[in-house]
């Protein structure tokens, strides 16, 4: 008797489950697509250190997946609770005709475990065929192989989410008997005639509060953008966080409170249509839902920021590994070693007397007397880079040194300056396939592209504050502005300067600072260049064999950095938007519960429109304006916090993500949250619908 009762309640009340079963397929969909990783980088053809690299975003994903979980599973507990509440009187008829609370704890103990099936299954299967697609999306973002698709499906994967949501869903079940066993019959028969208390709050302390809020916010946002230079400690982001939570808890508070009265005041407004209805059932809301709200509005904050900036810096990566890497490998060693020094913690260095000869020789010459075959590379190109303590970056900077350390007290500003003849940085710049320049015997030029350091140079440049002295000779800048260019391959945009000067340039032999070499693989495939690849990384025999000897020959590899880059790009990538989307998912739930509660609880005002002479299709505009708006202000609080916060994130990964790679991005999160959010959005309004609809 109590499973037939169980599933015809279930068919009778398909309607109400929409949203909870929506978020359960979802969670369900989503935990299994990112659980399975593990299983789809077995048919990756990818190098070793890039599988490394996924070993790392399963395992971190895997520890994501707990974080996950317990957001899932409160959401759940949340969803059913509403679906708990909205079934009082149902239950409270039950009891009249005799049913004790065991029993109906038995049925709804049933119809949790129907529901949980059917979404684990249906949730599984969605997430199985989409998981391919994320195969596609990994061998893209690696660059792999894809020979061997096929289609895949892990068992581990599905094994822990069914274990996982199993766990839940007991959660769930010990919830609704705790909450039957509660119940009191005078109670569940009133349900449908109790509404909560609403407390209308004074209109004039309502906008003092919303104005003290709203710049409370604006202090948060100067901190983090304009003033963020002196965040430069963890502890100092502390503060505007909960400046940005405080404003925002004000912001809601105040908004039920003066927002009715000031549209009161239009009365063009107010009393047109259905819109006096309307506000006060906003207004309501408002008043009722404030912590919620503003926990919705943080939730979608992070969504937006997380997907935009971790998208942003995917692109940025993306974009300069092919710009920043033109060649396969840079090796370069320190010049001209003394026989011993004091660092700059007091202690003493000393060098032997080979490791002083070989500073002296050319990379190219150590490689070949430690065994390399240097056929195996071809395009070589090696040029001195030369430093003097006659220029330093303090020395650069001259007055403006003061406002260039308050912005970067970390940076050590006796540091010698980078010198390369012009004729050199030609050779490889030619090589590179960048611009090349031209020097009068009386000029230097400054190239950079770390855009926040070439801000502060061109500051001095501009204002005429550029001469440099080398070795008794003046030199002057040939342009007001810092030039594009560099010598190092890298992931982005990382050269912090460097000063070119004429060939003419009397540089003593003992400035010459280091060797710095650049060149190709001398091969036509990519299992040839990985071959030689192997001859420079760590363990080689090649590289022993100067390690051994104390030699200090140091480099970098195209095949590195993509690697290094590409995997860093995912699993940021990855995990953005698996926490982007789950709290995505969390606050349109959310929001979309608290509406059909509330259409629940107020099914008897729109008895009375429809009284008074409103028609359904009045009735249905002043809902769907209704859900509009609640649905409306915290993402319009959180498209706020977001512009600010994203603009905070790409300081805080300068020279990794640029704001020009922001506007795809964004075109992304609006993508990806317009679907997610619209799906929400149209399942709350035909519910409601339903919910109020004649009967």
């Amino acid at each position: 008797m109590l499973f037939k009762l169980s599933v015809k309640n279930m068919q009778k009340s398909i309607k109400d489950y929409a949203i909870y079963f929506l978020t359960l397929v979802l969670g369900v969909a989503i935990f299994y697509m990112f659980n399975s990783l593990d299983s789809q980088q077995a048919m990756l053809q990818v190098s070793q250190s890039q599988k490394e690299i996924i070993k790392l975003m399963i395992s971190m994903l895997g520890m994501v997946s707990v974080f996950v979980a317990i957001i899932l599973g409160l959401l759940i507990v949340y969803a059913n609770n509403f679906l708990i509440n909205r079934r009082k009187k149902e239950f409270g008829i039950y009891m009249t005709l005799g049913m004790g609370k065991r029993q109906i704890s038995k049925i709804i103990l049933l119809e949790t475990i129907f529901v949980g099936i059917i979404s684990l299954v249906v949730g599984l299967v969605i997430g199985i065929f989409v998981s391919q697609f994320m195969s596609i999306i990994v061998a893209k973002m690696f660059e792999a192989n894809m020979s061997e698709f096929k289609f895949v499906f892990s068992k581990d994967a599905c094994i822990k989410t069914c274990i996982y949501f199993g766990i839940m869903y007991i959660a769930v079940m010990f919830f609704n008997t705790m909450t039957v066993s509660r119940y009191k019959l005078i109670n569940l028969l009133n349900a449908t005639k109790k509404n909560e208390e609403i407390k209308m709050r004074n209109p004039i302390l309502s906008i003092l509060v919303f104005f003290i809020s709203a710049s409370i916010l604006g202090y948060a946002y100067w901190k983090v953008t304009a003033d963020f230079r002196s965040m430069d400690k963890a502890v100092k982001l502390l503060p505007p966080i909960l400046m940005g939570i405080t404003g925002t808890l004000g912001i809601f508070w105040s908004l039920s409170g003066f927002i009715l009265r000031i549209v009161q005041i239009m009365k063009n407004i107010y009393l047109k249509g259905t819109n006096m209805f309307v506000l006060r059932q906003i207004n309501n809301k408002i008043n009722t839902t404030v912590i919620s709200m503003s926990v919705i509005c943080l939730m979608l904050f992070m969504t937006i920021t997380i997907l935009s900036s971790s998208l942003a810096l995917r692109n940025t990566l993306e974009r300069g590994l092919v710009e920043m890497t033109p060649v396969d490998i840079n090796m370069y060693k320190t010049a001209n070693l003394p026989e011993s020094y004091i660092n700059r913690l007091g202690n003493k260095v000393t060098y032997s007397k080979e490791q002083q000869e070989d500073s002296r020789i050319t990379v190219k010459e150590t490689l070949v007397n430690n065994g390399l075959d240097i056929n195996v590379l071809k395009d070589v190109i090696e040029i001195p880079i030369y430093a003097t303590n006659d220029i330093t970056l303090e020395k650069f900077f001259g007055s403006e040194i003061e406002n260039v350390k308050q912005l970067y007290a970390m940076m050590d500003y006796s540091t010698p300056e980078e010198i390369i003849k012009i004729s050199d940085y030609n050779k490889i710049a030619r090589l590179y396939g960048i611009e090349q320049y031209e020097l009068n015997d009386d000029e230097y030029i400054v190239i950079c592209n770390f855009d926040n350091i070439a801000s502060l140079r061109n500051q001095v440049l501009s204002i005429g504050e550029n001469k440099l002295t080398i070795s008794g000779k003046q030199y002057k800048s040939k342009y007001n502005e810092c030039k594009n260019g560099f010598i190092e391959i890298s992931t982005n945009h990382t050269n912090t300067g460097i000063i070119l000067v004429p060939d003419s340039c009397a540089l003593a032999e003992e400035s010459k600072e280091k060797s710095f070499l650049v060149a190709n693989y001398n091969a036509k495939t990519d299992e040839e260049k990985e071959k030689i690849e192997e001859l420079f990384i760590d363990g080689s025999t090649i590289i022993k064999k100067l390690s051994d000897k104390g030699l200090n020959v140091t480099g970098i590899s195209k095949i590195s950095i993509m690697d290094a880059s590409v995997g860093l790009a995912t699993i940021i990538t990855f995990i953005a938007i698996y926490l982007g989307i789950i709290f995505l998912i969390a606050s349109a739930a959310i929001l979309a519960l608290k509406q059909l509660t509330e259409s629940s609880d107020n099914k008897q005002r729109y008895e009375i429109l429809r009284k008074i002479g409103c028609d359904e299709k009045m009735i249905s505009k002043a809902l769907f304006r209704q859900i509009g708006i609640f649905f409306g202000l915290p993402l319009i609080l959180a498209i706020i916090h977001s512009l600010f916060g994203i603009q905070f994130v790409l300081e805080m990964l300068s020279g990794l993500a640029e704001k020009k790679e922001l506007l795809p991005s964004i075109i992304t999160t609006i993508i990806i949250m317009g679907i997610i959010y619209g799906v929400y959005f149209l399942a709350t309004y035909f519910g409601s619908k339903n919910i109020i609809k004649e009967e």
